[in-house]
């Protein structure tokens, strides 16, 4: 079981030192991995679990900052609103970042939910599922192809050249957030695995079947090789529910700063020296 951090780039680790303290520490215990948050703004009076004053470091400049102050430790999204963002210039952000890192990036994206964002970077919300597809391809074509081309509805582009290329060749890992039909499709069979939030194991059990089976009757691409599962777990965790998930097909655990929290606190910001104590105890859990 990989073991990785979520919130690496808000709530405590808005803090830049607090962050690189966090990824060393990681690092140091075992962890495979430290991700990434994303909200580009948060509105005011929703019902959602973010406060809207609560800090997020944009994803780029966050991985980028632990990626410089680790060595072996892998850094992934988790996710960007891909429908958001400008597909060449993030394209361009990503490759830079696995070249900084030494080919230590995981690129997580999901379609995102929250009307009033992406309302603010005017981008319809209706159009959020076939952006999110037609984006995820045109970043492979600029770090995978010789002379990268492509044309869609959103985004075109031929005669450019797109450097420097992604260390990890022929693209860094992809990695697709969501639970929803269109989600689990777009994971098995567009991107190398996917990554599901805040799951008990039932919940758990259910989706990974739903997307196994998605897996199986879509024609998944053979040189993606098998769909990864990533989770982060919801509610306490021991050895034995770890190996629960495990036997539910799940590869990477990513936990919280404070993985026993209730959901109405997860994003509450943590003591630094209490997540770091937190590290020590899953990786001596989990890592054992």
């Amino acid at each position: 079981m990989k073991l990785g951090l979520f919130a690496i780039n808000y709530g405590t680790c808005a803090d830049p030192e607090a962050a690189i303290a966090v990824a060393r520490h990681a690092e140091d215990v075992g962890f495979e991995s430290v991700w990434a948050g994303e909200h580009v703004v948060l509105p005011t009076g929703a019902n959602l679990p973010f406060e809207p004053r609560l800090p997020f470091l944009d994803t780029t400049v966050a991985l980028t900052l632990v990626a410089a102050h680790t060595t072996t430790l892998k850094v992934g999204s988790g996710i960007i609103v891909l429908p958001l963002r400008n597909p060449i210039v993030l394209a361009k952000e990503l490759a830079s970042i696995d070249v900084i890192s030494g080919g230590r990036l995981i690129v997580g994206v999901a379609a995102g939910y929250v009307r009033q964002e992406f309302a603010a970077c005017g981008v319809p919300l209706g159009e959020r599922q076939a952006r999110t597809d037609e984006y995820l391809r045109a970043m492979r074509a600029l770090w995978s192809e010789e002379q990268p081309e492509f044309a869609g509805r959103f985004v075109s582009f031929a005669g450019i050249e797109a450097y420097p290329r992604p260390v990890q060749r022929p693209a860094p890992h992809v990695v697709v957030g969501g639970e929803g039909p269109l989600a689990l499709t777009r994971a098995a069979t567009m991107a190398n695995g996917w990554y599901g939030f805040s799951l008990d194991l039932a919940e758990t059990r259910e989706l990974v079947g739903r997307l196994r089976r998605i897996e199986r009757e879509g024609g998944r691409p053979v040189e993606l090789g098998p769909v990864e599962v990533t989770i982060t777990p919801s509610g306490p965790l021991d050895r034995r529910r770890v190996d629960e998930y495990e036997a539910l097909g799940v590869d990477r655990l990513v936990l919280l700063p404070q993985p026993d929290a209730d959901r109405a606190d997860r994003h509450r910001p943590v003591p630094l020296d209490k997540i770091l104590r937190n590290l020590d105890h899953a990786a001596g859990e989990v890592l054992r």
